[in-house]
């Protein structure tokens, strides 16, 4: 007959004990009644999870199995019981059964060697360890003084695994044991480990309160933190010193940075590592041995292959990637980015990102972007005085650490966007960095020293020409005109329709659509020079047809009479709320 398992949470209990158990789990406390009207013994089983288990895996296969001696309801619904454990069981075919786990239950024989001088012997060793331990105030020996000398050795040993607070798989494994000798010997493991964890948390402690002198209360953490390294053979602000000057040594920097290193590092080993200034020289020489001074990797430039992958990439925009390769070609020739500073620009969403992505990829080169829509503060671009609280390089050179080498692809994104305030004109620290004869020796007020930007190849992108006239004088501007209606059918039939089946779940096969059916959607639901609109009206497709077939990607047509069934859907809410919300505000 299969037996009704109560789970507990951190507990583990021993046989021949009577355990006053609350239950305010209702779960639990269906368990326990329903185990008590059947007049059956219940099985007391430790839980691995958290909550209630919701298979058997998160039971163990070991318990105590008891008599319910008496059940107490509260007005609350909670239970208070008290259970008398008899004996420990092993556990097999768990199951749910209406709510409740139930399984099989075997005795595990107990051999009673409790008398035997060895098992005597222990117990009197782990009261003597127990002794000691009360010296480190981890245990209050007059709490458990009454266990030690009178209880039984089932409530001895339940009780000493309770004020230890053991994990519950050494509680279990105690548990799962069949000699009173096999169950001293795993706790006088625990004991001894327990007591000379105390013993090194006070030696911690010893040495903390000895270096804690002349009221350097504000450091007690960093001071705590030495003493945990020291226990654990990990000390010595001597390593950190020894480490970073090593680091500079090995690092491959120009003359200028090497000395500039050199000098911080001297600083730093005359500063107590608990300073403030120490933690900031530490974080300067850091981001100072993060930035690629000298790493290059060259990729070969191959016109045909930047070709293909302009033309693959981008239908249309003949002129705008005839341009782009002979700029291309020039750098195949001069073995350097060096000339103009191409800035793209156009309506949104006719692929001005898009193009410089293109470009890094032909190249082989890294590519970073960088927002400048909202800037307007010069520190964006020359970074803070390391004096300052929070200081940090700024975006460029953040851009360079990024991707780890100084000739990358740098996009200067919404150039048209940046602004202008008391804390200083970005624009004129980006004229700098733009200009060819004076971004060779860029200097970032943060780290102090010249870094060489002209390896970069830097591009530029906004909506309009609304710049300075300096800014233009940098640059030269490429118009990136919007699509026809056959460019927007191409590239919906080459790129949108898989990009949206792939973001709405769809598989691109079960999309039958033709093109007079996208120019149906082009002529009557966008309004754009680019694509975005489009992308939108076909995802919209796809989730409306989605939602018709109950979450199914079945093959599809998408006829122009479907399309205005599909669309009009959406169109109609999106009217409904415009007027409700107009209605609203009058």
């Amino acid at each position: 007959m299969k037996n009704y398992i109560l789970p507990l949470r951190d507990l583990v209990v021993h046989p021949g004990l009577t355990m006053p158990i609350y239950l305010d789990n209702p779960a639990s406390v269906n368990c326990l009644k329903t185990a008590s009207s059947c007049g059956q013994q219940i099985v007391l089983a430790p839980q691995r999870s958290w909550i209630y288990p919701l298979s058997p895996d998160d039971i163990y296969d070991t318990g105590t199995i008891g008599e319910i001696v008496q059940v107490l309801n509260l007005p609350d619904g909670s239970v208070h019981s008290i259970v008398r454990t008899t004996d420990v069981v092993k556990l097999s075919n768990i199951q749910m059964v209406d709510g409740n786990f139930m399984g099989d239950a075997t005795k595990l024989e107990l051999l009673n060697d409790s008398e035997f001088e060895q098992t005597i012997a222990l117990r009197d060793k782990i009261t003597e360890n127990i002794r000691t331990m009360s010296g480190t105030k981890k245990i209050k020996m007059d709490k458990i003084y009454n266990v030690i000398r009178n209880y039984p050795l089932p409530a001895f040993v339940d009780s000493i695994i309770q004020t230890l607070n053991l994990d519950t798989d050494t509680a279990v494994k105690i548990l799962s044991t069949t000699t009173w000798r096999e169950k001293l010997i795993l706790l006088l493991e625990q004991i001894n480990l327990y007591t000379e964890t105390a013993k090194i948390e006070e030696s911690i402690n010893r040495r903390v309160h000895q270096q804690m002198e002349n009221g350097r209360r504000d450091a007690i953490l960093q001071e705590k933190l030495r003493a945990i390294q020291h226990e654990m053979g990990e000390d010595d602000d001597e390593a950190d010193t020894a480490n970073m000057r090593k680091k500079i040594e090995n690092a491959n920097l120009p003359a200028d940075v090497m000395d500039k290193a050199k000098t911080e590092w001297k600083r730093m080993r005359s500063l107590s590592p608990m300073s403030q200034e120490g933690g900031l020289i530490k974080n300067y020489l850091d981001e100072l041995l993060s930035m690629p001074w000298t790493n290059s990797p060259q990729s070969p430039i191959d016109l045909t292959r930047a070709r293909e992958i302009l033309n693959t990439e981008h239908s249309g925009m003949i002129p705008v990637k005839e341009r782009i390769l002979e700029h291309i070609a020039v750098m195949k020739k001069t073995g350097s980015p060096r000339g103009s500073i191409l800035c793209f620009v156009g309506a949104p969403g006719v692929g001005k990102t898009s193009l410089c992505k293109s470009i890094a990829t032909a190249l082989g080169r890294k590519y970073q972007r960088i927002s400048l829509g909202g800037i307007s503060d010069e520190s964006h671009f020359r970074g803070h005085r390391k004096t300052y609280i929070g200081a940090q390089t700024g975006r460029i050179m953040d851009a360079l650490k990024r991707c780890k080498t100084n000739n990358p692809v740098i996009v200067l994104d919404e150039i048209d966007k940046m602004g202008r305030d008391w804390r200083g004109d970005p624009e004129s620290a980006l004229l700098e960095i733009l200009d060819p004869e004076q971004n060779k020796s860029f200097r970032d007020h943060y780290l102090e020293v010249d870094f060489d930007l002209s390896n970069v190849l830097f591009i530029a992108t906004a909506n309009s020409l609304n710049m300075s006239s300096a800014l233009k004088d940098r640059m030269e501007i490429i118009n990136v005109p919007g699509y026809s209606e056959d460019d927007k059918v191409q590239i919906a039939r080459e790129h949108l329709i898989k990009r949206v089946a792939d973001e709405n779940g769809w598989n691109p096969e079960n999309i039958i659509i033709s093109n007079d059916a996208i120019r149906h959607i082009i002529r009557n639901y966008t309004s754009e020079q680019g694509v975005r609109g489009l992308q939108r009206e076909l995802a919209t497709l796809l989730r409306r047809q989605l939602l018709a077939n109950n979450g199914l990607d079945d093959k599809t047509e998408f006829t122009i009479e479907k399309i205005d069934e599909l669309l009009s859907i959406r169109n109609c809410a999106d009217t409904v709320h415009k007027i409700g919300f107009g209605m609203r505000a009058q």
